[in-house]
């Protein structure tokens, strides 16, 4: 599906515009978490193992980190083009320009990596001192720092509440930003107009709720609560399910999208069965 989404995109010049351009890097960005995650969790399944090297590991938390971070800082510039969008339509085109819009996906890719640097340094830094048995069928931040020396993790502690910090920072701005969207389409006189503009913005907030709501839930949950199955099951809702749920949540709500990508489906089935092939004895 995010596959889909981005050579849709990048075929198709009537979709060369911001908010699909931030899509672009949102699909991007997708495809790289789940693929941190999954294919090893795979791979480990079909040989029967739970193993992984410190080396990949390291990496594992590296990648999922940065992109994890980097999707969190686009969706808040996502919400930011649609607030552009509807509440100041006519300077629409002079401040979501080429170059604006390029700037933030960069600024949103920088952070990933260095949040990424900085939480992966701190972490693998630490002494093990519980063993190498992590709970989990990725490598995931809390599960390394419960295998850490309790009076050496409190500055991966910290560092990880000034993120959290910030990141209650930039969902205030998406609350204040949909507010300001929704008090503008509330303005808007015919029920087809309001219809119109709502669905532009009803995917990305589907997306913003669908991954806010999985990772404060997993990083908040009360420890009473906390056991290997359910931990287990919350990094399936957070780090599997938003990836994978992304590509349906915009192409269900954008005919645009659709259609591209039903023309795009349609033209690989007709070349692939126009292709020649010969028999051979």
């Amino acid at each position: 599906g995010n596959g889909l989404i981005l050579t849709a995109i990048a075929c198709d010049h009537h979709l060369h515009t911001p908010m699909y351009f931030f899509l672009l890097n949102l699909a991007l960005l997708d495809l790289g978490s789940i693929s941190t995650t999954v294919p090893k969790a795979m791979a480990n399944s079909l040989w029967d193992t739970r193993t992984i090297s410190y080396a990949g590991c390291a990496t594992q938390v590296f990648m999922f980190v940065a992109f994890v971070t980097a999707e969190f800082y686009l969706l808040t510039f996502m919400a930011y083009d649609r607030y552009v969008a509807i509440c100041r339509p006519l300077h629409y085109g002079t401040i979501m320009d080429s170059r604006t819009c390029v700037n933030m996906a960069a600024a949103a890719w920088g952070a990933g990596v260095l949040s990424a640097v900085l939480h992966t340094a701190n972490s693998f830094s630490l002494p093990l001192c519980q063993g190498n048995a992590l709970d989990q069928f990725f490598c995931e931040l809390p599960q390394i720092l419960k295998l850490s020396c309790s009076d050496a993790y409190l500055r991966e502690l910290g560092f990880i509440i000034f993120c959290f910090c910030s990141g209650i920072g930039y969902f205030v701005f998406i609350v204040f930003s949909y507010v300001q969207i929704f008090r503008a389409v509330l303005r808007i006189p015919s029920k087809q107009g309001r219809h119109k503009t709502v669905s532009t913005c009803l995917p990305h907030l589907a997306i913003v709720s669908l991954f806010l709501s999985t990772v404060m839930f997993t990083y908040l949950k009360p420890s009473s609560i906390s056991s290997p199955s359910i931990d287990l099951l919350l990094a399936v809702l957070y780090s599997v399910v938003p990836p994978a749920v992304n590509p349906l949540i915009y192409s269900m709500k954008n005919k645009e999208l659709k259609d591209v990508v039903r023309k795009l489906i349609l033209g690989m089935i007709f070349t692939a069965h126009k292709l020649p092939f010969t028999l051979h004895k």
